[in-house]
């Protein structure tokens, strides 16, 4: 069976939350791991969406791949957990243990730009941005409708196609779509 990915692209300074080690097989552990797409949003990595938390290669050549889930029930971790080892066994590595921890417990915010941005042009209205650390908490009064930008838009029902999304409606186009919820 092969396992969706999407090509990730590292730039020389970048260090996501986690990233274990300078070595080469870190790197090509990390990269493979961040790779493998969300079951339920395959327009999102594990990376995008925030759950892939660290990436440890031992000195045997052993990889250990932290993940956390978007919350504690969610069904798509034993599917990303199978996604990641056979990625990392892929990529050549013979012993691979993916580790789901719950504490931090996930939030939107964790979410990368670019996993905004594919969300957005999928169809499904990401959660905002967080705001300033220390700064006032942001109220969201409407949700920006992903096909004609309008924020014009109404909740039709609190539950989309996935816990984690619920479903709006645009006043201006009629169209309905998910909302990514907002976890913080």
């Amino acid at each position: 069976m092969s396992i969706p990915t999407r090509t990730v692209e590292l730039s020389a300074g970048e260090r996501p939350l986690g990233r274990s080690g300078a070595d080469k097989s870190g790197e090509v552990a990390w990269a493979v791991a961040a790779a493998v797409l969300d079951p339920e949003v395959p327009v999102l990595t594990i990376e995008d969406l925030g759950v892939l938390r660290d990436v440890i290669v031992d000195e045997r050549g052993g990889v250990v791949v932290t993940i956390t889930p978007t919350y504690s029930g969610c069904p798509a971790m034993d599917a990303i957990r199978e996604d990641v080892e056979e990625a990392v066994r892929g990529a050549g590595f013979d012993h691979v243990e993916v580790r789901t921890v719950l504490s931090p417990a996930w939030t939107t915010d964790w979410m990368t730009e670019s996993g905004r941005e594919a969300l957005a042009a999928f169809g499904i209205a990401p959660p905002p941005a967080a705001g300033p650390p220390g700064g006032p908490v942001l109220v969201q009064l409407s949700v920006r409708c992903p096909q004609c930008g309008s924020a014009r838009t109404r909740e039709a029902s609190r539950f989309g196609s996935t816990a984690c999304k619920s479903m709006w409606v645009c006043e201006d186009c009629r169209e309905p779509f998910d909302h990514f919820k907002a976890h913080r």
